[in-house]
C-alpha cells in the first residue's frame, strides 16, 4: 500500500521553494549536486523530523518535532535535501545538504512503499548515536507533528546505522526503542546487538 505523506506546513514548503529560487542560497550551499543540477529542482516527499536525545529522554515527551525535511529532486532522483526549522516567526528554511542519508532515505521510502499495511512516514533522528531512522507510523491520518512511536510502529534505520543495528531492516518500535534508550543513557554499555 502506498505511504501516506502528511502535508508539510505551507510556510515550511514556501521557505524551501524560495531558497531553491535564490541563486545565492543555492550557490552558497555545500551541495555540489544541487549546484550542478541543470534542470528544474523541486522539493518532494515532506518528512517531519523528530528528535530523541538525552535531553528529551528525561522529559515527559521523549521525542520532539524539530523540523521538516524535503528531498530535492532533479530529474529522476533526489540530489539533495532541505531542512526547515521552527522559529519564533514560524517555519523557516535552515539549510541544504547532500550525502549518504539522502540516497538512503529515498531507498528506505521505496522499500517501505511495498509494505502491506498503510503507514505515515516520518524521520526519527537520534543525534547522540549519529542515527537516522525512517519511522513508519501506523496511523496514516495522525498529526505528523505530534506523538511518539506506537509499539506497533516500524523503525527502519537508515544507512549508515550504528554498530549492532542493521540498516534498512524494519524493527518494531517496541524492540528498537529500548535499545536506543539504553545506549543514550549516561554510563550505560551499548547493550545487546539486534538481529540483522
Amino acid at each position: 500500500m502506498p505511504l501516506h505523506f502528511f502535508p508539510a506546513p505551507a510556510p515550511a514548503e514556501r521557505s524551501v521553494l524560495a531558497a531553491l529560487g535564490s541563486p545565492t542560497a543555492v550557490r552558497e550551499a555545500r551541495t555540489s549536486a544541487l549546484r550542478a543540477a541543470t534542470g528544474p529542482t523541486s522539493p518532494e516527499l515532506p518528512l517531519p523530523v523528530h528528535v530523541m536525545d538525552r535531553t528529551t529522554l528525561e522529559s515527559d515527551s521523549p521525542i520532539r518535532l524539530a523540523g521538516w525535511r524535503f528531498l530535492i529532486r532533479s530529474g529522476e532522483r533526489a540530489v539533495a535535501a532541505a531542512d526547515t526549522r521552527l522559529t519564533p516567526d514560524g517555519w523557516a528554511f535552515s539549510h541544504f545538504f547532500e550525502g549518504p542519508y539522502v540516497t538512503a532515505t529515498e531507498a528506505a521510502l521505496r522499500q517501505a512503499d511495498g509494505l502491506a499495511a498503510p503507514h505515515q512516514p516520518r524521520l526519527l533522528s537520534v543525534p547522540g548515536l549519529y542515527m537516522l531512522t525512517l519511522w513508519l507510523h501506523g496511523d496514516p491520518a495522525a498529526d505528523a507533528g505530534r506523538g511518539g512511536p506506537l509499539a506497533t510502529d516500524l523503525l527502519v534505520p537508515i544507512a549508515p546505522a550504528p554498530p549492532g543495528i542493521a540498516a534498512h531492516r524494519p524493527y518494531p518500535a517496541s524492540e528498537l526503542l529500548p535499545v536506543l534508550t539504553r545506549r543514550l543513557s549516561p554510563g550505560q554499555l551499548p547493550g545487546p546487538l539486534l538481529p540483522a
